[in-house]
């Protein structure tokens, strides 16, 4: 039974627990337990869906207007088509309203459970983008989308041949085939995205400057990924993944470099060590220390010592 749990603010929320739940609202009867493939156009008018996720999912959307889903704190609009992916413990979608849609996608779903004893049960946390939100998706060309299209239905005519000891096997490889064409157009979008890539490192960095000339770290401490990404409007995942395509760094690693410079030239003005630490929003001196000496490759005294003498 598709089960509905309810939220404080009272909106109804599908518990995707297993394929079967959302596919079942589709209208769709699945022949296995463990994955679902939806080809919206032969399901349409559908209802919308505000889900939340006890399952991987991908989304493949056709040019609907005019349907704003949700996503986490996000919104997006489907105005042209795109690969949304969401993973176990997310929430997605547009709470049901009564009214019914025509939609002209695709869906794959799957249980983590599929994956169990197969190298992809691990590796598929590798997958960063599982973490992204909604308007950061995959936006693919006209052959990109007919290689996906083309894994979908792979595997829903795999779904029609009776159970034997292979399939979950030949399944899980077409869906790992599926998520490295998903990684290889990933790349290629934020390559092809380099002057839109640039924009986010420049607003990163001022954002960075912004917040030590505000001293915000004397209330706030260091800044993490997540502060940063919340005020650029952008989930962690993407926001590192955007840094190490424009500058070879995680978006992490990079907040440290510009910090133990700010330090470095502190420690240059005359400021110890403990000064430094507290006026950069460091809770302890022995933290600021060792991620100095693992950013810079020495000590604070040693490079205070090594600075004296050139």
């Amino acid at each position: 039974m598709i089960t509905l749990i309810r939220r404080l603010n009272m909106s109804k929320i599908l518990k995707v627990s297993k394929p079967s739940d959302y596919s079942s609202l589709m209208g769709q009867t699945d022949t296995h337990e463990l994955i679902s493939v939806i080809n919206y156009s032969e399901l349409s008018p559908v209802p919308h869906s505000l889900n939340h996720y006890e399952v991987y999912g991908l989304f493949l959307q056709g040019n609907e207007e005019g349907i704003d889903l949700t996503y986490g704190t996000g919104k997006y609009d489907y105005s042209d088509g795109t690969l949304i992916c969401v993973a176990p413990g997310q929430t997605g979608g547009k709470e049901d309203n009564g009214a019914l849609v025509n939609l002209s996608g695709w869906a794959l779903l799957f249980h983590p459970d599929i994956l169990q004893g197969t190298g992809l049960e691990k590796e598929i946390k590798n997958f960063s983008f599982f973490d992204y939100r909604i308007n950061e998706a995959l936006h693919m060309s006209e052959e990109e989308r007919d290689i996906i299209i083309g894994l979908f239905r792979q595997i829903r005519n795999e779904l029609r041949f009776p159970a034997d000891v292979m399939q979950n096997r030949i399944i899980v490889g077409f869906i790992n085939l599926l998520l490295r064409y998903a990684q290889r157009f990933y790349n290629r979008q934020f390559v092809s995205r380099t002057i839109v890539n640039n924009d986010i490192l420049t607003r990163f960095e001022k954002l960075l400057k912004d917040y030590f000339e505000k001293e915000k770290q004397l209330k706030n401490g260091v800044p993490t990924v997540q502060y940063c990404s919340e005020q650029l409007n952008m989930s962690p995942t993407y926001l590192s993944d955007v840094i190490k395509k424009a500058t070879g760094d995680t978006a992490n690693h990079h907040i440290k470099q510009y910090v133990m410079q700010l330090a470095k030239n502190r420690l240059v003005s005359g400021m110890n060590s403990s000064e430094v630490a507290y006026s950069l929003g460091f809770e302890y001196p022995q933290h600021f220390s060792r991620t100095f000496k693992k950013i810079t490759g020495e000590t604070p005294s040693g490079y205070c010592e090594r600075r004296t003498k050139e």
